[in-house]
């Protein structure tokens, strides 16, 4: 068995150090302000099968930093807004190291501390329709 340097959990800690976290709660009373755009990272198949945030942006976590890049051939034009970008994933490790990520490209963004798994079991707004956009 290979031995890591850093393991997964580490990575996840040292990004959360880095970045804005935000609450459950906090994001269930704001989630559909005009000011802030939900980018789900999850697979489309985890969307499918459990939902999403309602007028969430689906963003798969690979291709994230090249729909983020304005210079990229496949930036995607709902990362130019002048708006609050608030990541989510199912339990917020993908979501931490995204976002930690994406600072280090200098594009502002924060994200749902505890995902979509904590949105579920505090009764925030589910949707099951056609996504925004399915890669």
């Amino acid at each position: 068995m290979t031995e890591l340097n850093t393991t997964v959990a580490q990575m996840v800690q040292i990004a959360r150090s880095k970045i804005t976290e935000h609450s459950t709660p906090d994001i269930i009373a704001r989630y559909d302000s005009d000011d802030v755009v939900m980018v789900d990272l999850r697979d489309v198949r985890e969307r499918q099968r459990s939902g999403y945030i309602p007028g969430s942006y689906h963003a798969p976590r690979g291709m994230i930093e090249f729909w983020i890049d304005p210079s990229s051939p496949y930036h995607k034009d709902v990362f130019s807004q002048d708006k609050e970008y608030v990541f989510y994933c199912a339990s917020g490790w993908r979501s931490a190291l995204t976002v930690s990520t994406l600072l280090d490209m200098g594009f502002k963004a924060s994200h749902l501390k505890d995902g979509f798994t904590d949105w579920v079991k505090s009764a925030g707004p589910i949707e099951k329709s056609p996504q925004k956009h399915e890669a």
